[in-house]
């Protein structure tokens, strides 16, 4: 029966195991900086390690590289960045993560625009037609320049027969002179 060795009798052996003990306390002294790519990198040299048990190990710290550098590329300076962001993912078509992120900022900024706009969009684009008609009624509210981006933009083509959509877009200026004309008469 073979003596069982230890790591360090192993290491001192095999220079693949060395090699990969280096590379995985140095990633496991990256990790503790918060140097993620660092750490990522010797963590993945650890994988040739011959012994299991290192290999499991580096697995699980690459999670948490992972995880941290996921975190770290979802930081946004500005809002308008963040919402390009989730523009760039409603048109790949990952409208659920869009949604997720426009929620977001619509949280910080309610009466935004853009957001409202593009929100309108994706639901639109999601067969959500009453969601998408209040929320692009509540855009042009705050902007009306935005009925002339919406006409020609193909996100609403699912709405392009509702009369409802048409309304909003091409408003009768009898019927808002008149509405401004019973303000008027009313505050006498």
């Amino acid at each position: 029966m073979a003596p069982k060795l230890t790591p360090k009798k192993q290491a001192a052996e095999d220079p693949r195991l060395t090699q990969a003990l280096q590379n995985y306390e140095a990633g496991l002294r990256a990790l503790q900086e918060h140097k993620f790519d660092k750490a990522k990198n010797h963590l993945q040299k650890a994988l040739t390690c011959p012994d299991k048990a290192i290999v499991d190990r580096a697995q699980v710290h690459l999670a948490t590289c992972e995880l941290h550098a996921e975190k770290a590329a979802l930081h946004f300076k500005t809002p308008e960045e963040h919402f390009d962001y989730a523009m760039s993912l409603m048109n790949t078509g990952d409208y659920v993560t869009a949604g997720e992120h426009l929620d977001k900022i619509l949280k910080q900024q309610p009466k935004s625009d853009y957001v409202l706009y593009g929100t309108a969009a994706l639901y639109c684009l999601t067969g959500h037609a009453e969601e998408s008609l209040r929320t692009l009624s509540e855009a042009v509210q705050v902007s009306p320049a935005l009925r002339f981006q919406a006409r020609n933009d193909g996100d609403f083509q699912n709405l392009a027969e509702d009369p409802r959509f048409t309304e909003l877009l091409y408003p009768d200026p009898g019927v808002d002179e008149t509405e401004s004309e019973k303000e008027e008469t009313s505050a006498y």
